[in-house]
């Protein structure tokens, strides 16, 4: 049941990956410039309460998590980022695969 679900969050994760790279890639060829939205974006416009947070959320954890990883982490692009999720998400869902019979 556990796997069932981990691999639903992967395939629902990689299906919101090529969404992203659909929609920057619609809008980079309506505005003939290539343009890959940013994590950091994608995440404040879902949420931008907890955007604003997130520094001193992050600081609580350790004083060196915000500024060089979480800073880099949300400049990637979003489409990159959820496919990394998905693909980390089915490999972590196919790991005990031969063990049943």
């Amino acid at each position: 049941m556990l796997r069932f679900f981990v691999r639903a969050l992967g395939l629902f994760a990689l299906a919101a990956a090529f969404a992203s790279a659909v929609r920057d890639g619609a809008y980079s060829i309506a505005n003939n410039n290539l343009r890959w939205e940013p994590l950091g974006t994608t995440l404040a416009r879902l949420a931008p309460a907890k955007m604003e947070q997130l520094p001193a959320a992050a600081a609580k954890i350790h004083p060196k998590l915000w500024d060089p990883v979480l800073i880099d982490v949300l400049w990637a692009p979003t489409s990159v980022a959820l496919a990394v999720i998905g693909i980390a998400l089915m490999a972590l869902a196919s790991l005990g695969r031969g063990r049943r019979r």
